[in-house]
């Protein structure tokens, strides 16, 4: 299978708020769309351009409110600033304890995993993020790891931007081995 197909007919969410880490949003995006992925973008507002904190936006298709964890394979929440503003929005937390519940692939880097944390679902997992929310995952629960990327069970998690390679490997092959599964 190339890697046009691996991920073909499988829809990811995409979380996105002002000053995301701008690799840490287009080159998972990216990655996902060449593997044959849908990835829609949901933001506070549907049809609204977001910046990241180096200047490159990107338009998001929906409003959190508008979409549906069932209509997804999977979730990716880029780290920056943006997740301390992302979580503070009840939907987000909704959609992400939905996706998690049915089991389905949610990746985060940086400091994503303050979403995850906000959402109460990462208790129990072994992860890695950038060192400076290292405590926040631990006293949520959280086995904290410096790694460039940890998979366990659902949950995809990355350190930084130079391990973005390393990082969409390991989220593509959850997502395809999950799509294979079925």
């Amino acid at each position: 299978m190339t890697n046009q197909q691996i991920l073909s007919g499988q829809r990811i969410l995409a979380f996105v708020d002002d000053e995301f880490e701008d690799l840490e949003m287009w080159y998972p995006v990216l990655r996902l769309r060449e593997a044959g992925a849908q990835v829609d973008i949901a933001g506070p507002k549907g049809a609204a351009v977001y910046t990241g904190k180096y200047g490159v936006p990107i338009t998001s298709d929906y409003a959190y409110g508008e979409v549906k964890a069932a209509d997804y394979d999977g979730l990716y929440v880029p780290g920056g600033w943006a997740p301390d503003k992302i979580r503070r929005y009840e939907d987000v937390l909704r959609l992400t304890r939905e996706i998690h519940e049915a089991a389905k692939p949610i990746a985060q880097i940086c400091h994503a995993g303050w979403v995850l944390i906000s959402a109460k679902i990462v208790n129990g997992f072994t992860m890695t993020s950038t060192p400076g929310i290292r405590d926040d995952l631990e006293n949520a629960g959280a086995i904290w790891v410096d790694e460039e990327a940890v998979v366990d069970r659902n949950i995809v998690s990355g350190r930084r931007p130079p391990d973005l390679p390393a990082f969409m490997r390991a989220y593509i092959e959850v997502l395809a081995d999950k799509k294979n599964s079925r």
